[in-house]
């Protein structure tokens, strides 16, 4: 067995294992770390397969943008943990049956001899995987890289005008009062009458 295949095979165990922290932990926190771990064995796999280009997409825009927007939003918010975990005990029968039948199709693809699924073509050193996916990504898929576009728009658009929303009981802060406050308005000037000791 050679170098490479001890990797692969290490990274692949790291990101089955990480994987299946992320659903089984309590908490929300370790739960969301466990994603970026699971995302950097992803990556790693991804390289070996000579796909560098969406490697290098996976770290720097899912572990670094949003799982930072993850784990802000994990803590910023008040999460029931008991009301989780009876969420996870309801769709459990579901998740084994899903997991089975994806254990299912993976072993049924290894297992074959690899001729219908053997697309691998030799490249030479001047190939670009980067040109060849927004050649494939802007010609072939153009379409649905434009309605995913379309969503994200309304996903951002969504996100702003929630996070805009004005709650009855909550209290905001005006900016422009505070600045253009005086000394006069704040602080008023009592005289008192000095103690007299007996």
């Amino acid at each position: 067995m050679g170098f490479e295949k001890i990797i692969f095979y290490v990274f692949s165990a790291l990101l089955i294992a990480s994987a299946g922290m992320v659903i089984t932990v309590r908490n929300p926190v370790k739960a969301a770390l466990f994603l970026v771990l699971a995302f950097f064995a992803c990556a790693v796999v991804w390289l070996l397969m000579e796909a560098e280009f969406l490697a290098i997409v996976l770290v720097l825009v899912y572990v670094g943008a949003v799982m930072v927007l993850f784990l802000f939003v994990v803590m910023m918010l008040d999460i029931n943990i008991e009301r989780m975990r009876a969420g996870f005990i309801r769709y459990l029968p579901l998740g084994v049956v899903v997991a089975l039948g994806m254990a299912g199709m993976l072993i049924w693809i290894v297992s074959g001899d690899g001729s219908a699924f053997d697309h691998s073509v030799l490249r030479d050193a001047s190939y670009s995987n980067t040109q060849e996916l927004g050649r494939v990504l802007y010609t072939d898929y153009v379409y649905a890289f434009e309605i995913a576009a379309v969503i994200l728009l309304v996903a951002i658009i969504a996100a702003i005008t929630l996070t805009l929303r004005r709650r009855p009981n909550t209290k905001h802060q005006k900016i422009e009062e505070q600045i253009a406050v005086k000394r006069r308005d704040r602080v008023r000037m009592v005289k008192m009458k000095t103690e007299e000791r007996k």
